[in-house]
């Protein structure tokens, strides 16, 4: 087997939390403290007191993290929030420093973390490609030679002499996609950052990686919290679990390890979710309730459920265009039906700044087992907030028919049931 392309040998990365260092203390003072600390500890054990020591405040982003990556490979890396992706991901980039470990990567490489990234606000769109190029070693005759590329498939032509500075987060992403896949490198980084553009956009951007790294043969690293993207675009996948690897190989096996895992995360834990979009009106907060009208994250099978969206904006003045959607998913991001506000109130277009929406569900329509919910506002033509995996919930056998019989063993997890009956012609 040929050398890997990337070799992660007991990578480990701390932070001291708390610690912050004082800029306007002179280095008088500072002495003075150092001579002083020993004797406030000489006097308190004169007096019989116990000077408890200090309290450890390391925290440990990564531990110990070894795995390898052949040339050609697409390499998912998945995990909850705060499992020590994105740290991973800037220690491979040479953006972040290791604490110990080391990370060998055998090839120019061409990040995408967040956002803009490498982008100059004040340059225009043309000046950015040409400075992001140089930073990833390439020439400038090779960044003509795939200029009109880049520019086609970001799709930013018309505003390609205006400062990124005016750009939305979308175009920003659009380009800066664009300059990194379509420029050589040999490992592309990319990050959950992809999911700020819209849908066509990202099926293209899917469809340029799975181009860069079978077609091409290059080294693609990608997180996403969609399972159902990373199932579909990575051969072998790595599930980080609160900075240490809990699972490493096929992709199959590795998402069965991380929906195996119990906990559940309810609406009420809303603000640990990631988003995207403009930001400009957010969801705040999310309450679920059953046919009794208790808050709950249990649902039974057929039963009426309500689901209460809290939203906010920083404006004062009425919202224009507005859309709010709910998207139940299986736990793999696979979406099975969505209830979205423009279909069945188009009177809610206009909003007050804050306020609250309830989506009333009639006989909930899923087969017993776990799901995701996702939640979506749009305003004013633009995605404000894109709430992918916002909670999830349980849903317990039912009588949905009616009938007085339940879903039959094996249905559990199947999805949608629909309302339907069977007539017998003689």
């Amino acid at each position: 087997m040929s050398r890997p392309i990337i070799t992660v040998d007991n990578l480990s990365k701390s932070y001291r939390l708390g610690e912050k260092r004082d800029p306007g203390r002179t280095f008088q003072e500072a002495l003075t403290e150092g001579i002083a600390s020993p004797w406030r500890r000489v006097r308190s054990m004169a007096r019989g007191q116990a000077l408890a020591p200090p309290p450890d405040r390391t925290f440990w982003a990564l531990k110990g993290v070894s795995f390898e990556i052949q040339r050609g490979e697409v390499m998912g890396i998945i995990g909850k929030n705060g499992a020590g992706k994105s740290t991973l991901f800037k220690i491979l980039s040479r953006i972040t420093e290791p604490t110990s470990g080391c990370a060998r990567l055998r090839g120019r490489v061409a990040s995408l973390l967040e956002v803009g990234t490498g982008f100059h606000p004040e340059l225009t769109g043309r000046e950015n490609v040409y400075l992001n190029g140089a930073i990833l070693g390439m020439k400038r005759a090779e960044i003509a030679r795939k200029f009109d590329e880049i520019v086609s498939f970001a799709v930013v032509e018309k505003f390609l002499d205006t400062p990124v500075k005016f750009y939305s987060s979308g175009m920003y992403v659009r380009l800066a996609f664009a300059v990194a896949a379509h420029l050589d490198p040999e490992i592309l980084i990319v990050d959950e950052v992809l999911a700020v553009g819209d849908g066509e956009f990202q099926k293209k951007c899917l469809g340029r990686m799975k181009q860069v790294s079978r077609g091409e043969g290059r080294t693609v690293l990608f997180v996403s919290h969609s399972l159902a993207t990373v199932q579909s675009l990575c051969d072998r996948s790595l599930l980080l679990r609160s900075g240490e690897v809990a699972a490493i190989g096929p992709t199959y096996d590795v998402l069965a390890e991380y929906q195996s895992e119990p906990e559940i995360r309810t609406l009420s834990e809303i603000s640990t979710a990631t988003r995207r979009g403009e930001g400009a009106a957010k969801i705040v907060a999310g309450r679920l309730t059953d046919a009794q009208g208790a808050t709950t994250s249990f649902l039974r099978c057929g039963d009426d459920v309500r689901i209460a969206i809290e939203y906010r904006s920083a404006k004062t003045n009425r919202l224009r265009g507005c859309r709010l959607s709910i998207a139940f998913a299986d736990l793999l991001g696979h979406e099975l039906f969505i209830c979205s506000s423009e279909l069945t109130n188009p009177e809610l277009t206009m909003l007050p700044p804050a306020g609250e929406l309830t989506c009333c569900i009639r006989r909930l329509p899923l087969t017993p087992g776990r799901y995701q919910l996702n939640l979506y506002l749009e305003c004013d033509g633009a995605v404000q907030d894109d709430l992918e995996h916002a909670a999830e919930i349980e849903v317990v056998d039912g009588d949905f028919y009616g009938t007085g019989r339940n879903c039959p063993p094996g249905w559990e997890g199947r999805g949608v049931l629909s309302d339907y009956r069977w007539e017998l012609s003689q």
